[in-house]
């Protein structure tokens, strides 16, 4: 039987399988790519809720408008809730093949599962990842669907999805207040919110020139945050360039996805960003995504339109538009270019 999932296969190749190999014109190039150690704002928390409110809000505006990505820090999740986040996405990955795969499945409909690139019944040319894919929000309608093992996979991972959504509904009250909207606009928008996480394996690559953990693309969702290992992986799109961003321990990346630029009615852009991979380490990241509700109907918010910025995007709701981004695969065609209103299109 062939490996479903790469991390089986990946210990015992010298070469990347011809499946996984882009082609010339879609490769990495990691030799034009820029090192930054501040390729992205880093903003600090500390003070939101009270001295430093308006001046955070308008660090975060200025980074949305400006990059569409920021680091976040002195965010008040425990260094203990993260780190053990972390340990129990490594003992999943470590776990044998026959365990892992309880949670395989290729229906992009279920809940909980693991699977393997992005989307494998359409896509051309496979990535370099494995990931587990959970729904987190309500936590009581998903917990007992996750793993079992490691021991404590899902209480710490509960512990985690809590107080990351507790961080995203913060930052989203910052974004809608640095566009001028009332504070709770975002997460009104949002209907019954939703909240997904995947936890990314990219195990290492005897020739990651020729592949990607995941190719160039945007976020469909409202806004992504990831915590990543101390391995760097992650690129994001800046003035024409690739910028390779340092990990941080206990930092969050946070980048703005296609809903917060619907809403903003383009003041803000979701971005292209990228993971890389490379031969000696594997790699762990975890994006939180945190989304509107299936049947939330998403629109450029009134108080951003009038005659001089009319509205750029029809209505739709997000299912329609979730499943136009997955049937369409990751690729750097934005998929909000199918919601332009007529004349904008």
């Amino acid at each position: 039987m062939a490996a479903k999932l790469l991390s089986d296969l990946a210990s015992g190749v010298t070469c990347v399988p011809s499946n996984y190999v882009r082609p010339v014109h879609d490769r990495p190039s990691l030799d034009q790519v820029e090192p930054s150690d501040h390729s992205i704002p880093l903003i600090n928390l500390h003070g939101f809720d009270g001295s430093r409110r308006h001046e955070i809000i308008n660090q975060i505006g200025l980074a949305c408008q400006n990059y569409g990505f920021f680091q976040v820090q002195n965010h008040a999740i425990e260094d203990a809730v993260i780190d053990n986040m972390l340990k129990v996405a490594r003992e999943f990955f470590h776990l044998p093949e026959s365990e892992r795969l309880k949670c395989f499945s290729e229906d992009p409909l279920k809940t909980t599962r693991l699977s393997t690139s992005f989307n494998v019944k359409t896509e051309e040319v496979s990535s370099w990842r494995d990931y587990l894919r959970l729904h987190c929000y309500p936590l009581e309608d998903y917990m007992h669907e996750w793993p079992s093992n490691p021991p404590s996979f899902r209480e710490d991972v509960a512990e985690y999805c809590r107080n990351v959504k507790g961080l995203a509904e913060r930052l989203l009250e910052a974004i809608s207040e640095s566009l001028g909207l009332e504070k709770d606009y975002m997460n009104r928008a949002l209907g019954k919110h939703g909240q997904h996480m995947a936890i990314n394996y990219y195990p290492p690559c005897p020739q990651p020139e020729l592949t990607y953990g995941l190719p160039g693309h945007a976020d469909p969702n409202v806004v992504t945050l990831l915590l990543q290992d101390d391995v760097a992986g992650l690129q994001v799109f800046n003035n024409g360039r690739w910028v390779a961003v340092k990990p941080m321990p206990h930092t969050f990346i946070v980048n703005i996805g296609d809903q917060i630029q619907v809403v903003s009615n383009d003041r803000y852009k979701s971005v292209l960003h990228r993971a890389v991979v490379n031969c000696d380490k594997e790699r762990i990241s975890i994006p939180t995504f945190y989304c509107p509700s299936y049947d939330a109907v998403m629109e450029p918010a009134p108080q951003l339109v009038d005659d001089h910025h009319p509205p750029l995007y029809r209505r739709f709701t997000y299912a329609e538009f979730y499943e136009k981004f997955w049937d369409r695969g990751l690729n750097t065609r934005s998929s909000l270019d199918l919601f332009k209103t007529t004349s904008h299109a």
